[in-house]
């Protein structure tokens, strides 16, 4: 089932030089576009933004060293490896197929922003989707394995969330030295939100 549905979703590919180009970019550089928006988060947010982006960014830290864990535990070969007809959009290596770390991390930190600044979350998850679904397009992940990377997202996405009390002090804490150390007053702009 699972390598029928990548089949169904691979054969789309090189049909199209457009569509191919797109889902390449996305599964190349999406985790470059969380990048941009997590610090375009932090320098055009007040303070609860800046927690955000540290929230963000700390749950997809967290989620791929989740998915590195369970690749130890559990091996898939990635699609190219076990079915030699699968013609890949790009190179990669032979290592895991499951998790997907480009999902993993995409969705973990589309959750977070998700969970506290929706205006940001959905366009975040919206880009997660694409992302996830690029990897399968260009051939480097079976279905099963974005869908074991959102699962792996949200469960660590709620336990930081469930954790926040305990974290928070350590956040403001390094929000307050950055503030301190770039000059900026704190206004008390916990309210303003990007």
């Amino acid at each position: 089932m699972n390598y029928q549905l990548f089949q169904s979703i691979h054969n789309l590919s090189g049909h199209s030089t457009i569509l191919d180009d797109i889902m390449i970019f996305f599964t190349n550089y999406a985790l470059v576009l969380y990048a941009i928006c997590l610090l375009g988060i932090w320098f055009l947010g007040g303070n609860k933004s800046k927690r955000n982006a540290l929230y963000a960014l700390g749950t997809g830290i967290v989620a791929l060293a989740a998915n590195l864990i369970i690749s130890k535990i559990y091996y898939e070969p990635r699609p190219f490896v076990t079915h030699h007809d699968v013609h890949t959009l790009i190179k990669h290596a032979e290592d895991a197929s499951f998790p997907s770390d480009h999902a993993t991390g995409s969705f973990a930190i589309a959750f977070a922003l998700w969970a506290r600044n929706r205006k940001i979350g959905v366009p975040m998850i919206i880009l997660a989707i694409i992302t996830g679904f690029s990897r399968v397009w260009v051939g480097v992940h079976y279905p099963f394995d974005v869908v074991g990377s959102i699962i792996v997202a949200a469960i660590v996405t709620f336990i930081i969330c469930k954790l926040e009390r305990f974290l928070n002090p350590i956040l403001d804490a390094i929000i307050k030295f950055y503030n301190s150390l770039f000059g900026r007053k704190s206004k008390g702009d916990y309210k303003k939100s990007i």
